[in-house]
């Protein structure tokens, strides 16, 4: 089964996260099977609001030139986001602690528009959406706040700005749980962060696009080779290897501290839909396997995989390279 995983397809092998059209069909056969009677019109409109958004059709907004965080990434989130809601809402079914059908939207909206911020507004002088590593869940904060009113959720974006953080490292769970009061609301937010986890890490070319796509987003966002508060340039990633050598750390140090302890193993929601096997952490078990594998023989071709980027041009992958070159020069021009 998993040899046999098609590139674009989800850990199932059944779902085409490339496309948001399969991914809302799959989205809302789950949503409607668990929230009957909820229109799901508001949320058919964020996935065609997404499509417009990232595909450069959204006014004001290029669209996605990353190329490890595509549109492929954002679906398969989104995937995994409402498979753990719908295992939740089961497990808790009948309880004060059940998410509910409008809270369950939200975590939909979450996760459609989580990495929205990578995309360029008209206007910015920015080359690449990389260049917004650091501060592109803040950025994702505000288009949200933006955004839902016109969908007619309003009074959800104070939470909403909060909860989308715990998918990124730029404020402390601590400092979002000052302002999140509800405890379903922090529940949304630890799926939320899970779902962000653990699809990108089950992808089944995860190791190429860290290598290949990740590294240079790294790079252009200013974090393989990070300034000090002295000017002084540091080197956290060396190139694309150098990054595969620090991934089994990475990964194992997101299950242990952010998926198992943070999170509170959020990620066994997924479990009542799956005969209470976990697809998403067998996947990165394999993936981690696999990679200590090839770091034992240095045997790099082992890693062949070259799968499609879905991004706004087809050539986003070639500009993406051309422009960490660039940057390579200036940067070591500079010291």
């Amino acid at each position: 089964m998993y040899s046999a995983r098609r590139s674009d397809y989800d850990v199932t092998n059944t779902v085409r996260v490339s496309s948001a059209a399969d991914v809302r069909g799959a989205v809302q056969e789950l949503f409607e099977s668990t929230w009957s009677g909820t229109p799901f019109t508001p949320v058919a409109r964020a996935f065609q609001d997404f499509e417009l958004a990232f595909t450069g059709h959204m006014p004001g907004y290029f669209g996605v030139d990353t190329v490890y965080h595509d549109q492929q990434h954002t679906l398969d989130v989104t995937l995994a986001m409402v498979r753990l809601m719908v295992g939740y809402e089961r497990t808790h079914a009948g309880t004060p602690r059940a998410l509910g059908a409008e809270r369950a939207a939200i975590g939909i909206f979450l996760a459609l528009f989580h990495d929205i911020g990578y995309l360029r507004e008209r206007g910015e002088d920015a080359m690449n959406g990389a260049e917004f590593t650091r501060n592109h869940v803040t950025r994702g904060a505000r288009f949200l706040e933006f955004y839902l009113p016109t969908i007619g959720f309003a009074h959800w974006t104070r939470i909403t700005s909060e909860i989308v953080h715990f998918t990124g490292y730029e404020r402390s769970f601590e400092q979002i749980a000052e302002k999140v009061q509800d405890p379903r609301d922090i529940q949304l937010g630890h799926l939320l962060g899970t779902a962000d986890m653990i699809a990108q890490m089950a992808d089944r070319c995860y190791l190429e696009k860290c290598r290949d796509r990740l590294y240079p987003e790294f790079v252009l966002g200013g974090v393989a080779l990070p300034v000090g508060a002295r000017g002084d340039r540091g080197v956290k990633y060396a190139s694309g290897l150098d990054l595969l050598r620090q991934t089994p750390e990475f990964m194992e140090d997101t299950r242990r501290t952010r998926l198992d302890a943070a999170f509170n193993k959020a990620y066994r929601y997924v479990e009542p839909l799956f005969g209470g096997v976990n697809p998403y952490i067998d996947s990165m078990d394999r993936s981690l396997g696999f990679l200590r594998q090839v770091l034992r023989s240095e045997s790099w071709r082992m890693l062949r995989r070259s799968p499609q980027v879905f991004a706004a041009e087809p050539d986003s992958l070639t500009s993406v390279r051309g422009l960490m070159s660039s940057y390579f020069k200036r940067a070591w021009s500079r010291d």
